[in-house]
């Protein structure tokens, strides 16, 4: 890669920041991780009951929050960074464990589409569209919400007992980190070298990974982001990693 990312790092400039503020995206953002933990979390325990007014709550504090918007544009690309933001959950939590769909889930995305008019629904598939096409549209919403889902999985991945299920999760947060790097060209890397600190930072303060088994599969994890990816990317990412780290340590023995 030819950009010197021993520069302090710059977000892009995001098109779409006047009708969402930066606040207003990392809101989204945390709004579509509580949706999907939340029907995520009922789904499992099976209370079908609680499951469905779940669904019908989260959609009508969802719609809420997008009508106060000012104006039809801002109102669809809240809506957008909703759906966006759910569906990512989604697709990550199927990748990592396997998942054909999460019905739940569905129900809840096709819930926020209903009752669209023709303009409506237009204007929200314009901006769904442009949240994934260009990488510097929504780039708070879309930093927020990948370093909580790396986080999150991470910390799926440590708390297993079993070790087929944790190489499962550690394959498949690998995969999404590479793939990441490759499909957001200009903030990719920082997105990945925020999810090693974050972990590391972890381990550090929290004393997360207290497990052989978290051990190793954090260390495994590591490892297989320095052999997938090439050294001009994997060596910022580190060093931006490390550095964070670092700067924590300092401040720890400043206070």
């Amino acid at each position: 890669m030819s950009d010197d990312r021993s520069e302090p790092f710059s977000p892009p400039v995001d098109r779409l920041a006047g009708l969402a503020t930066p606040d207003a995206q990392r809101l989204a953002a945390r709004m579509a991780q509580d949706a999907f933990t939340r029907i995520f979390r009922l789904t499992l325990e099976g209370d079908e009951a609680s499951l469905q007014v779940a669904v019908a709550e989260i959609g009508r504090l969802a719609k809420n929050w997008v009508q106060a918007a000012d104006g039809d544009e801002a109102r669809a690309l809240r809506l957008a960074l909703l759906v966006s933001g759910i569906d990512q959950w989604g697709l990550a939590w199927c990748q990592a464990f396997g998942l054909a769909a999460i019905p739940a889930i569905s129900a809840l995305l096709g819930s926020l589409r209903n009752g669209l008019d023709a303009g409506d629904d237009a204007r929200f598939q314009q901006h769904f569209a442009a949240i994934g096409r260009v990488e510097s549209d929504a780039v708070d919403f879309k930093m927020e919400l990948r370093r909580n889902i790396h986080l999150a999985l991470w910390h799926a991945m440590i708390a297993c007992d079993d070790r087929d299920e944790a190489l499962s999760i550690l394959a498949a947060l690998g995969a999404m980190l590479v793939a990441l790097v490759a499909q957001m060209p200009t903030i990719g890397w920082r997105l990945v070298a925020d999810a090693l600190a974050l972990i590391q930072l972890r381990c550090l303060a929290d004393a997360a990974a207290s497990t052989d088994l978290a051990r190793e599969t954090t260390e495994a994890l590591f490892a297989a982001l320095r052999r997938a990816l090439p050294r001009e990317t994997s060596e910022p990412i580190f060093a931006h990693a490390n550095q964070a780290v670092i700067t924590w340590q300092r401040s720890r023995r400043v206070h």
